[in-house]
């Protein structure tokens, strides 16, 4: 079974989010709250780490990974941004928002995707998922946690506990989530297109 750690909403404890990122760092899946829904982690360069996650949501080849960031000058080491791009990112960032840009010759191939060469990436505006970050000292690979069978992502963590427990090393109770996923913009098409209208507003993109 994997641990538990109640983590503090709005006071993340330094203790806990070492031990997650230790976790990270080994190799661990985590299960860990957004400022959207739930989300599966692991370290980008760890292949069975990706694996697993694969097998648990039954992703195929086609499918955007998303690289959870930091900040504006993290993405820019994972993914191509021209002067346009960089501005709207840096309006609509952090936030609710994945945008699909081409990679960098950073990102590993089995994470972009297979044809278009793209990555997702996101800034999520949540204290723990941030404090997460800055303790893991890079990005997530990260994708929603909702499973084959169901519509709608899974937002309680004592549910995901005793769902997945078998399957993840870890689960960070920050609390409920929500159950709408990030809206999700191409950055690659001239304009920007809206692949998915979800959380954050994409009226911008009208």
């Amino acid at each position: 079974m994997s641990q538990y750690f109640h983590v503090h909403p709005d006071n993340p404890q330094a203790r806990l989010l070492h031990q997650a990122a230790r976790i990270l760092h080994e190799g661990g899946v985590i299960a860990y709250p957004t400022d959207s829904c739930y989300a599966l982690g692991c370290q980008p360069g760890d292949k069975n780490a990706l694996e697993r996650i694969q097998r648990l949501r039954r992703l195929d080849d086609d499918h955007n990974l998303t690289l959870v960031c930091r900040d504006l000058s993290e993405i820019a080491t994972y993914a191509k941004i021209d002067n346009s791009a960089y501005r709207l990112l840096k309006t609509l960032t952090p936030g609710p928002y994945t945008f699909l840009l081409k990679a960098t010759g950073v990102v590993p191939r089995r994470l972009q995707h297979r044809k278009r060469r793209t990555i997702g990436i996101r800034v999520p505006d949540h204290r723990i998922t941030r404090a997460l970050l800055e303790e893991v000292d890079g990005p997530l690979m990260s994708t929603t946690l909702r499973l084959p069978d169901s519509e709608l992502p899974m937002n309680d963590p004592e549910q995901i506990y005793e769902k997945l427990g078998h399957a993840l090393d870890l689960v960070v109770d920050g609390g409920p989530c929500g159950v709408e996923p990030t809206s999700v913009v191409d950055m690659t098409r001239e304009p920007p297109e809206v692949v998915r209208a979800g959380l954050g507003d994409v009226a911008l993109f009208a």
